[in-house]
């Protein structure tokens, strides 16, 4: 009998939604009521980028030598501890751990469901549908992510454990689900060569060295990245020190996602009435503008810029992206991808512990305006770099 591989398109939508519940995205505040310090905070989150840099590589050849439900089982059992150990962890070096973990199932599932899918839908001779097919996932990560954290703002408040608790039962279904993965077996291709975490470190070197402009492009994207993904996980510390409600820190994630859905619309059009040059430095002034509005710590002022913080990222990635296309060439794009990670992680490791100690000693808006005054210096350094490539 024929095996039919559609139903794999289902179950990777299920999956999907449940391996990307945020329901621990508030991370940063359970750590706090735990009594964790910011700097102590800020290198868990250093430590999860150290780790998935080193576990970069793995789950791709564990794919490619065992099979992709391997992966995905072995990354949901990943989650399910992570979530286990720090639901009862008590001392850093516990969560720590949790974290290392974590970096571990992000890493599994990396990519691996794409290909399975893919894998299935060529059994089926309906490769047609991919592009619809990660359309759909997407559009189910960012429900599923949303959802997960505005039921965890109502938790914040009452039983903030539960929403570990829930986590470890999603990532059981999750785990479930993948059971339940029909694997595709393909003909084996002409095999390609693995990519290493040298070789990643090696040709990262190399394109740093001999495109400038490409370099200070690459840099300034994950200086950009880096402030505001610290402004959204530190944020929280705000919100827990002033005492938001439940409901209140559930209505801000829920309006943040309608904010960011409405901004990815209106970038095909921004792309197109304004230069990328013009766009960066305008984003980029706006974004520090508002940093350095956060010395008069007026609690409106910082709400609103947490929630362009969060809009600005989708207005800018695809420009670099954009940016990115003209200057490498096809058979280098992989590697500039793995540059693009590497130079996110290697800026958050040392950048969010040091935001974290900013905070802790001078508070919130005086650590956020001292950044927006250290963006607006680099955006002036770097200014020629945003010129388009000949």
């Amino acid at each position: 009998m024929k095996i039919k591989y559609s139903s794999n398109i289902s179950k990777g939508y299920t999956y999907s939604f449940l391996s990307w519940f945020g329901i621990t995205s508030l991370w940063v505040m359970y750590l706090q009521t735990k009594g964790l310090s910011l700097v102590e905070i800020g290198l868990c989150e250093s430590i999860f980028h150290i780790a998935s840099f080193l576990f970069e590589v793995p789950p791709g050849v564990l794919a490619d030598r065992l099979t992709y439900k391997f992966d995905l089982i072995l990354g949901r059992l990943a989650a399910i501890l992570s979530a286990v150990i720090i639901l009862f962890g008590q001392t850093f070096w516990m969560f720590a751990l949790g974290f290392v973990i974590n970096a571990l199932s992000y890493n599994m599932q990396s990519g691996t469901l794409e290909a399975l899918l893919y894998d299935s839908l060529i059994k089926d001779k309906s490769t047609k549908q991919y592009p619809k097919v990660i359309s759909r996932i997407n559009v189910i990560i960012e429900f599923a992510n949303t959802l997960g954290v505005v039921i965890a703002g109502f938790l914040v408040h009452w039983h903030f454990e539960l929403t570990y608790v829930i986590g470890i039962v999603v990532g059981l279904m999750g785990l479930i689900t993948v059971l339940l993965f029909k694997e595709p077996v393909i003909k084996k291709r002409p095999t390609e060569k693995q990519t290493s975490v040298k070789s990643i470190v090696v040709n990262s070197y190399r394109i740093m060295k001999h495109n400038h402009q490409l370099r200070n492009l690459m840099l300034f994207d994950a200086l950009y990245a880096t402030v505001c993904t610290s402004y959204f996980f530190y944020f929280q510390t705000l919100m827990e020190n002033e005492h938001f409600s439940g409901w209140m820190i559930s209505v801000l994630m829920v309006v943040s996602a309608l904010i960011n859905i409405v901004g990815i619309q209106l970038t095909p059009f921004i792309q197109k009435t304004f230069s990328k040059r013009e766009l960066i430095i305008t984003l980029s002034l706006s974004l520090a503008c508002l940093l350095m509005l956060t010395w008069l710590a007026w609690l409106p002022l910082l709400i609103v810029m947490f929630l362009i913080s969060q809009l600005l990222p989708s207005l800018i990635d695809p420009i670099f992206s954009s940016y990115y296309n003209e200057m490498i060439n096809s058979e280098e794009r992989a590697t500039l991808l793995s540059v693009a990670s590497v130079l996110f992680s290697a800026v958050m490791v040392i950048a969010f512990p040091l935001f974290g100690w900013l905070i802790q000693i001078n508070g919130f808006s005086f650590a956020f305006g001292l950044v927006g005054c250290v963006l607006v210096v680099v955006l002036i350094v770097m200014r020629r770099s945003f010129v388009s490539p000949k």
